[in-house]
């Protein structure tokens, strides 16, 4: 019954495959993809044939089976391997095998070699199996690789273009993954299971229409595929791994087998030792980068992939793990395979210094912006090989090397890095894990890489001088505050003294006198402890405005016209800082003073207004137009005083507003002015009462 089944399954595979072979062939459009397509589909009848033959006469498996198995899975991965595109053209157009291609004709080869020297595998009359560990090895690798060149297809067949290709895929897919399937039974069980065989040709049957839905899709398999080295990158260590282990497991069995009473433990300890030597060279940055360089040169054309390299050297460079001086060298190096580097950074000073170095000792050489080195550098932007250097140093002009460039070990590529047609700094790379040749390619590359990183430290470097500057305009303008405060000052104390002559003799202007210039030195010394911590933050605490208004109206009482205060609540507090907010009422108080007659009037008010405390200083003086409170009242350095700053108005709405507030006017030439403070008020229970002078 199972030889029937078997003998149906099979002529049904190889009727499929012909049929498929034929249509292939008659529209044929002259690519070569459309001819190696109809030779597999062919050489997989022909094995469909045979084995259906053999099932029908009780015959067992042959030779000739085994040859023809193997040519049917090199049909479909010669085909696979053309819609890859794993092969190279040169000027003259003669098809250049590639080290790939040469790997895996010779695995082919080897599993003719071993199907030669091996006997046959299954036989359906008797259901015998004979000894197959042999072969089967080699039948699980043509289905590995099967299954990674379809995965391989598929991943790098642009997304729009899939739909041409994806029912090939989950067909060719579908032979490998069965062929892996059975042969991964049969060498677990060590026998081949005759219902998964029998069954064999049917799935081989079902892919047909996959193909053909694909081949009527796209009849030229032109897709325009895109190798990934990345994804090539991994396939390689991926299929050299399976490789390995596949070998390290024949190698173990047979010392089982051979070993005698010590057949077990030699092959346990060979097969840890096997897997930790793998597992050692997969961790080696040598061997990765052998493989990274061995891929570029002989599976593409050009070394790099230019859109996967900029991605990774700009991603590099934003990456926030390093300095930016040690993502540059390191940008650069990945380029090369360099392990290590050292960065110079062009200074004021005339000289290029050393700024950082990465995995490479720090060197201390300083390289002037005058030396035949540094101008050979910037005006030919050429990327100096130091090898190429020391054979042949007229190619470089016989530019004399830097003493200390010489004692750099190791020392392989000086990269130059340049901005605005200048040199801004050069970088200087170490041998590569793996020989890199300098050709124009790589030579283009890094300069243009190298462009693209001094861009970036230029950058930097005026980021850095804005900061500084920022640093010295906070700290200017705080001057300016304080020497403004300083004016108002001396204006008192010239006042005070200007009194002193008519009231010396007053107890009460005595009085007043010295608690006046008490409160100036208070405030002098505040001034100076904040000249000295700039940087040092001012808190805001909740604190009641009474206490604050009645010093500040105090501070002024010896002014003519003395300010008048009026308090309707005293239980209003806000939140601020308490100089500040003193300094900006003394300073709308003083203001309102100066423009005033003697014998005008100035009145400061506190009072409530809904969730808001309102200081009102009013003043019966000259008065502003409107176009002056609208372009320059609140513009600092605009001031109608003769010694005044300009800055006073500014800072005091500038502080009202980072309080929450508001800094109201109004006024009328000749008609006075009044100026209004707006805060939000503060609830809370812990309220400052009393305001230190």
């Amino acid at each position: 019954m199972l030889m029937n089944i078997a003998t149906a399954s099979y002529t049904l595979a190889a009727v499929a495959h012909f049929f498929l072979a034929l249509l292939l062939v008659t529209s044929w459009r002259g690519r070569l993809h459309g001819i190696v397509l109809p030779i597999a589909c062919l050489l997989s009848a022909f094995w469909a044939s045979l084995l259906a033959y053999q099932a029908n006469q009780n015959l067992p498996l042959s030779l000739l089976t085994d040859t023809l198995e193997i040519a049917r899975n090199g049909g479909w991965t010669a085909f696979l391997i053309m819609s890859l595109g794993l092969y190279r053209k040169d000027d003259s157009s003669i098809v250049k095998i590639s080290p790939a291609l040469v790997a895996i004709m010779m695995m082919y080869i080897g599993c003719f070699i071993v199907a030669l020297y091996s006997q046959a595998d299954f036989d359906f009359s008797s259901h015998k199996t004979i000894d197959f560990i042999d072969n089967i090895a080699g039948s699980l690798a043509m289905a590995i690789l099967g299954m990674i060149l379809v995965e391989q297809l598929y991943r790098n067949t642009p997304v729009k273009q899939r739909w041409g290709i994806k029912f090939a895929c989950l067909g060719i897919g579908g032979i490998f993954a069965y062929d892996f399937y059975l042969y991964s039974d049969a060498l677990l069980l060590r026998h081949v299971n005759p219902e998964i065989w029998a069954a064999r040709g049917i799935v081989n049957a079902l892919v047909v229409p996959l193909v053909a839905v694909s081949a009527a899709r796209n009849p030229q398999w032109s897709v325009g595929i895109a190798v990934s080295r990345h994804i090539l990158f991994y396939s390689a260590a991926l299929f050299g791994t399976a490789a390995y282990l596949l070998a390290m497991a024949a190698a173990g069995y047979y010392l089982r087998f051979f070993g005698g009473s010590w057949g077990i433990v030699m092959q346990v300890s060979f097969l840890f030792g096997a897997v930790v030597l793998l597992l050692a060279v997969l961790f080696s940055g040598t061997l990765r980068s052998w493989l990274r360089v061995f891929i570029s040169k002989h599976f593409f054309s050009y070394n790099y992939d230019y859109r996967e390299e900029w991605l990774r050297f700009t991603r590099t460079l934003s990456d926030g793990g390093h300095v930016l001086g040690e993502r540059v060298i390191q940008a650069l190096a990945q380029l090369v395979e360099s392990p290590a580097g050292s960065l110079w950074i062009c200074r004021e000073s005339g000289n290029c210094e050393p700024v950082t170095h990465w995995n490479m000792p720090a060197t201390g050489g300083l390289e002037p912006l005058t030396s035949p080195f540094c101008q050979f550098l910037g005006n030919k932007e050429w990327v100096v090989d130091l090898q190429e250097y020391a054979i042949n140093p007229e190619k470089y002009s016989a530019v004399a090397l830097p003493q200390w460039l010489q004692t750099i070990g190791r020392a392989w590529l000086v990269v130059p890095l340049i901005q605005h047609r200048k040199l801004f700094g050069f970088v200087v790379l170490a041998q590569p894990r793996s020989r890199v040749n300098l050709n124009w390619e790589v030579s283009d590359l890094l300069k243009v890489a190298g462009n693209q990183a001094a861009s970036y430290l230029a950058q930097q470097e005026a980021a850095n001088a804005l900061m500084v500057a920022r640093q010295f305009e906070s700290f200017n303008r705080m001057s300016t505050f304080v020497v403004h405060d300083l004016k108002n000052l001396v204006s008192q104390l010239s006042l005070l003294l200007s009194n002193a002559e008519k009231h010396k003799n007053n107890p009460q202007f005595q009085v007043d006198m010295i608690e006046t210039v008490y409160l100036s030195v208070q405030k002098m010394k505040r001034l100076l402890e904040k000249l000295s911590s700039v940087d040092s933050p001012e808190n805001s605490v909740p604190l009641f405005i009474a206490p604050l208004l009645q010093e500040a109206v105090k501070s002024k009482s010896v002014a003519e016209p003395a300010p008048i205060l009026e308090i309707q609540d005293t239980s209003l507090a806000v939140c601020a800082n308490s100089s500040r907010l003193e300094r900006v009422m003394g300073h709308l108080i003083q203001n309102a003073i100066e423009a005033t007659s003697k014998n005008g009037q100035v009145r400061v008010r506190l009072r409530r207004e809904q969730n808001c405390a309102i200081v009102e200083i009013k003043d019966t003086g000259h008065g502003m137009s409107e176009e002056f409170i609208r372009e320059k009242l609140f513009k600092p350095f605009e001031s109608t005083k003769s010694a005044g700053m300009g800055i006073g108005v500014f800072e005091s709405k500038e502080y009202v507003s980072e309080l929450g507030g508001e800094l109201e006017v109004t006024s009328s030439e000749s008609n006075g002015t009044v100026f209004r403070i707006i805060l939000p008020l503060h609830q809370s229970a812990s309220i400052v009462k009393v305001v230190a002078g």
